[in-house]
């Protein structure tokens, strides 16, 4: 035993403290971007160790909004590391939150919608996790009321309309909230342009509301605007991509406001994409892309090096396994890398499991559960002082006694304390391929690996990486 040795972090995030009344912005807690590209926090980097939870109920805010599910997700999501969460704030109005009409004119939003939201962001601070509020998004224009939202998307007054009478009402409601970090404008626009059943609408149509919906942002509040694309075709110019409908300079030539530009690109990710433009966590968000789908892609996805990047959806599941040359890459190696790689933060599809993308385990759905938390956890295991940048405490005493999970050799093995009896011990190598599984019926056990390397050791909602060397 004196030639081993065993570090491990516990990777658990002490409890917030007592929270505060949403009032007067709390200085040290609104997320900006600093000088170096990156988020930054009362005067500390921060890393966005994202999710997206859309929804509970297809457009809750001003329908069935449960204030309680959302208070137990966010307390889940902090407790597996993760510190932001991107929410559809309206999915596609079937609800008639927004009060718009035949013509595309808005002229507002009920008060069950203003409430609901209210309480969300209550929520978020409580929890400490910053939203990101995606405002619109694809589905509006192929919904029940999809002529009313094609009509505003072509209207120049109209598209004013929703500026006026909804996003500034919404800013001056909850601007003062240091956890509202930033609004998406609209979830994948590229399909409002690219197919029928959206609309076909052009870009111009679609970009100038995207700048005169910045333009007031910027002129009314501090919170930070993006645009989520589905992929980087439309947000990147040169090569194989069709021009960057989100650029300052395209904003501008539709709306000659020098605050209409967005703050940061938050573009999208499946494996569909992964065939044109490579997979952007094993690749730099900047530069020109090379290699090819087989060999492996490299370089960079394209976008302006002005703004940072993060990458504002992809499966929880994962990127595909050895897909377009990668080896051993998973959920948690894509996180991970992302971040590497010069990424500002990922948000995976999704925390609650809302298709076959899979969520956070447990989800309630065996099927739908994936190592995400094993992801989330990793980044706070490893960079512990970007993820909560004003709540990290050095004290491992503390750390230890809020998770009593640990492990050192005993007998050239693992072994394990503080295990709760009954319930399954599972351990996976740096890859995140699960290595050894089990239910132990006292609270300390023997682990049968020998192999020095990295473990990841998850129970419950406790993990713990350990380094087992010489």
């Amino acid at each position: 035993m004196d030639n081993m040795k065993i570090t491990f972090i516990a990777a658990f995030l002490l409890m917030i403290s007592t929270c505060t009344t949403v009032g007067a912005q709390t200085a040290g807690e609104r997320i900006y971007v600093n000088s170096n590209n990156e988020f930054a926090v009362n005067g500390k980097r921060i890393w966005m160790n994202g999710v997206n939870t859309p929804w509970n109920s297809w457009n809750d805010f001003g329908g069935s909004y449960n204030s309680q599910w959302w208070d137990n997700e966010f307390a889940r999501l902090r407790k597996a590391g993760i510190n932001s969460a991107r929410i559809w704030i309206n999915c596609n109005n079937d609800n008639h939150a927004i009060t718009i009409d035949a013509n595309g004119n808005v002229s507002g939003a009920s008060e069950k919608h203003w409430a609901d939201v209210a309480s969300l962001l209550d929520l978020a601070k409580k929890n400490k996790i910053y939203v990101m509020a995606a405002i619109t998004s694809f589905d509006h224009f192929k919904s029940s009321q999809a002529s009313r939202w094609r009509a505003m998307l072509t209207s120049k007054s109209a598209s004013q309309s929703f500026v006026d009478n909804y996003m500034i009402p919404f800013l001056n409601k909850f601007k003062d909230n240091p956890y509202l970090w930033c609004i998406d404008l609209m979830n994948e626009p590229d399909w409002v342009y690219e197919n029928s059943e959206c609309g076909n609408i052009p870009w111009n149509n679609i970009s100038y509301f995207f700048a005169i919906n910045a333009a007031a942002i910027h002129e009314n509040s501090q919170v930070l605007v993006t645009v989520g694309l589905a992929y980087p075709k439309w947000n990147a110019d040169g090569g194989s991509y069709q021009g960057n409908k989100v650029s300052d300079t395209y904003l501008k030539s539709l709306y000659d406001n020098s605050k209409a530009y967005l703050d940061f690109w938050s573009p999208h990710y499946y494996d569909w994409v992964g065939e044109w433009y490579g997979v952007p966590h094993y690749l730099s968000p900047y530069g020109k892309l090379g290699g090819n789908k087989t060999s492996g892609w490299t370089g960079g996805w394209g976008l302006d090096s002005s703004k940072p990047a993060l990458l504002g959806e992809c499966s929880a599941r994962g990127t595909g396994k050895n897909l377009y040359g990668l080896k051993d890459n998973s959920i948690i190696t894509d996180y991970e890398q992302a971040f590497l790689n010069g990424w500002q933060g990922v948000m995976a599809w999704t925390s609650n499991a809302v298709d076959d993308n899979g969520g956070l385990a447990p989800t309630g759905n065996p099927s739908r559960d994936t190592d995400l938390g094993l992801a989330t956890m990793n980044m706070f295991t490893n960079y512990p002082q970007l993820i909560f940048p004003t709540d990290i405490t050095t004290d491992i005493r503390k750390l230890q006694s809020a998770n009593p999970l640990r492990a050192w050799v005993r007998n050239g093995n693992l072994h394990a304390a503080g295990l709760t009896p009954g319930k399954t011990l599972s351990v996976y190598d740096a890859a995140g391929t699960l290595v050894f599984q089990s239910v132990f019926t006292s609270e300390d056990a023997d682990i049968p690996l020998r192999a020095q390397e990295m473990y990841i050791i998850h129970q419950d909602d406790r993990t713990i990486k350990v380094l087992f060397g010489k």
